[in-house]
């Protein structure tokens, strides 16, 4: 490209945008697409790919098709271009038919520069038979990762773009992701059949953000540091991600009932409804968003301040991605995950009904994204590896929070040396066989007997999963950018065989559920420490006068909530998760005697109570399950007629028995479905059992129980012990 024509470049810019100079690639982008070249693009969220098609669609001839996934997107890019009176606009289901045929005439005219459509509406035939009258300058395939089975929004529509621009005249393709792995990358190389595109790859590092992984404990005291947490950074914006459309419903009602404005966001609610909060977000009516992932794909809000994920993300590419929403202008923004290993768990569960190979790569991203929250090295060079860029530094200067606060260490060289040695036999090999060998399952790997045979059998399997993993993220081994599955021996893993030094490793993560006294989020009140040893003290004395585990009388979590919310009143003490009116009356009067003579001898300023509105819907369903156990009516009716699962309604078991003390006859429901034998083991079990941990009960128990059978178990054996 001649000076001239850059000069022309940077002028559009300024005469379309507003802005003097390009960021980064972005005018080598441009300059190819418009040399006629297909293109990739992977940069980070924020780093400006949008204009990247967005000026080339006003300099071209005829309009560029930009294909998006979402309504939500759309809307935000086509409301962005008309504010700078760009002709954009979008063809999708939330238009009416008299707006969807105006849209088709005023592209027909050459009066729109750029059509969003979803892939979706791209392969209907109506659309296809519209297309073939455009002229159509370029296609861009926006999100471009939704068509790798390997990446975290697989969408099969997505595949089928190439095919439905097989009538088209020949036209550039550009792609253009912010999170793509190297076998991510190839498959939408192959798939949009691109293989010649020119390739712009930048930096995945966000230097701006912070990242933090805290342990999720109740509800309740996860909502309470929430609560605090935008309480104390009044007027910036932030989003809070979640799983589930009810648990966004839930936690937007309990910062609205806390004086925090924010809105739900999620797929089940109307269209109206969806785009009327996205724009109060937008224009700062309200400060916080609580949303599904659906939300936040193409906002261009550049100072959202913080990223909460209540629950734990489906993969690091869903974790990159939704904290790439923070700090867009470049300030700093904090990104903090609530993290239990049981999340991980239940989201495996879903699984098991889907085929066996779309299993298998989900549980493989789930896996790393544990490993991702359980290591102990620098949150930043984890990620930067994952997505294949070395991050030279040893640490980010404190802007994640292993860097911040340094776990505990060991010299790990001999862990590593048999890892190392079975790879330097073998070659590249899959991971599972490798574990296998070296917990001592199998002798052979590759036909080869070799003398590390068992060499870590006294290491568990998660134990060797982390310890491999990090070495992975230390640049020792390597996974095949092919499969992810098979790992090879790298430069620096031969280097330390030859000459072998110290390597640093950590502790696997306690995947036991989280107390609080480990590292929470910065200026959050921690649980009184003495206090909590006193409680203990009086559980213990209350359990061995009625002859049962002190944990019948009140779990570890419901000890750690007194110890923080200093209760002393019966009402407050009833709202404590795991306590509920029929144990406050039972046991209460002592607990809050203590705690209101430490509070009062002590001169502590109890903390802000949180208030969590009434739900009716609660109510109803909490009436219905007991008046239907009553009546003896089986679990899997009852579900059935409240339209949940039975794991959905054992977790409402848990609410009505654990949370609110009420004492429901589950005994015929038990005994019909397991048989008596095995409940009278499990009761064994949980009358010995330091606590009723569910995980440390399926290992106690050698698996013998599901899991949905012990929870049942564990409901039994404590409404067996109310008396």
């Amino acid at each position: 490209m001649s000076s001239a024509t850059a000069l022309d470049l940077r002028a559009a810019l300024q005469q379309y945008f507003g802005y003097s100079s390009f960021r980064g690639p972005q005018e080598e982008i441009i300059r190819t697409l418009l040399s006629g070249k297909n293109v990739m693009v992977i940069m980070p969220t924020g780093a400006g790919k949008s204009l990247c098609y967005q000026l080339p669609a006003l300099l071209m001839e005829g309009t560029a098709l930009i294909i998006s996934p979402l309504i939500a997107l759309m809307k935000n890019q086509v409301d962005q271009m008309q504010a700078y009176d760009i002709p954009a606009m979008f063809l999708n289901s939330s238009l009416s038919k008299r707006e969807y045929e105006e849209v088709k005439r005023a592209c027909l005219r050459g009066e729109v520069k750029l059509l969003y459509v979803a892939p979706e509406t791209l392969l209907t035939d109506h659309f296809q038979e519209f297309l073939q009258q455009l002229r159509i300058s370029f296609v861009a395939v926006d999100e471009a990762h939704c068509i790798s089975e390997w990446g975290h929004d697989f969408r099969p529509e997505y595949r089928r773009i190439r095919h439905a621009l097989r009538d088209l005249p020949p036209m550039p393709i550009i792609a253009l992701t912010a999170t793509a792995t190297p076998r991510v990358q190839r498959d939408i190389l192959e798939n949009l059949e691109i293989l010649d595109a020119v390739v712009f790859r930048t930096s995945f590092n966000r230097p701006n953000l912070y990242y933090q992984i805290t342990p999720k404990r109740s509800q309740q005291t996860t909502l309470k540091e929430i609560v605090q947490y935008i309480r104390s950074r009044p007027g910036q914006s932030g989003i809070i991600y979640c799983h589930s459309r009810r648990r966004v419903e839930e936690v937007a009602k309990v910062l609205q009932a806390n004086g925090i404005k924010a809105l739900p966001y999620h797929a089940g609610m109307d269209s109206a409804t969806r785009t009327r909060n996205q724009d109060a977000f937008l224009n700062e009516d309200v400060q916080v968003i609580v949303a599904t992932i659906a939300f936040g794909m193409g906002i261009d809000k550049p100072d959202v301040r913080f990223v909460i994920h209540y629950d734990v993300p489906k993969s690091i590419e869903n974790y990159y991605q939704e904290t790439g929403r923070a700090g867009r202008d470049g300030l700093p923004a904090d990104c903090i995950l609530y993290y239990d290993y049981n999340d991980i768990i239940k989201l495996d569960r879903f699984l098991k009904d889907k085929p066996a190979s779309e299993r298998e790569a989900i549980v493989f991203l789930l896996q790393e994204m544990a490993y991702f929250c359980e290591s102990g090295q620098c949150r930043r060079k984890f990620l930067l590896q994952y997505f294949g860029e070395a991050y030279e530094p040893e640490k980010c200067g404190g802007m994640c929070d292993n860097c911040r606060y340094p776990k505990k260490s060991f010299d790990g060289q001999e862990i590593a040396r048999p890892i190392l040695q079975v790879l330097k036999a073998v070659g590249r090999y899959p991971i599972a066989p490798i574990l296998d060998h070296l917990a001592g399952l199998a002798p052979e790997v590759g036909g080869k007997a070799l003398p590390t045979f068992g060499a870590l059998k006294n290491y568990s399997m998660d134990e060797l999963k982390s310890y491999l993993t990090q070495l992975l993220v230390e640049g020792y081994i390597e996974r095949d950018p092919n499969d992810y599955s098979i790992l090879r021996l790298t430069e620096r893993g031969e280097s330390f065989l030859a000459s072998p030094h110290p390597i640093t490793l950590y502790p696997p993560y306690d995947r036991t559920p989280a107390s609080d006294d480990e590292v929470v989020i910065e200026d959050l009140v921690l649980h009184d420490e003495v206090l909590l040893e006193k409680l203990k003290e009086l559980r213990k004395k209350i359990a061995q006068e009625r002859n049962v585990p002190p944990y019948v009388i009140f779990q570890e979590p419901t000890l750690i909530e007194m110890a923080t919310q200093y209760p002393i009143r019966l009402e407050e003490l009833e709202r404590i998760p795991g306590v509920g009116p029929v144990k406050a009356q039972k046991f209460g009067k002592p607990f809050i005697d203590l705690i209101r003579e430490y509070v009062e001898e002590n001169n502590i300023e109890r903390p802000i109570e949180l208030i969590v509105p009434t739900q009716q819907k609660r109510q109803a369903e909490w009436a219905e399950i007991i008046q239907s156990t009553d009546m003896r009516v089986p679990l899997q009716t009852i579900a059935r007629r409240l339209n949940l699962t039975l794991e959905e309604l054992i977790e409402k078991l848990e609410q009505i028995v654990f949370g609110a003390g009420v004492k429901l006859q589950l005994k015929y429901a038990i005994e019909s479905m397991i048989d008596i034998d095995r409940i009278e083991e499990a009761f064994d079990y949980f009358y010995e059992a330091e606590d009723d941990d569910i995980e440390k009960a399926m290992r106690a128990l050698r698996g013998e129980y599901t899991y949905e059978e012990l929870r049942l178990l564990r409901l039994y054996f404590h409404l067996s012990m109310m008396g």
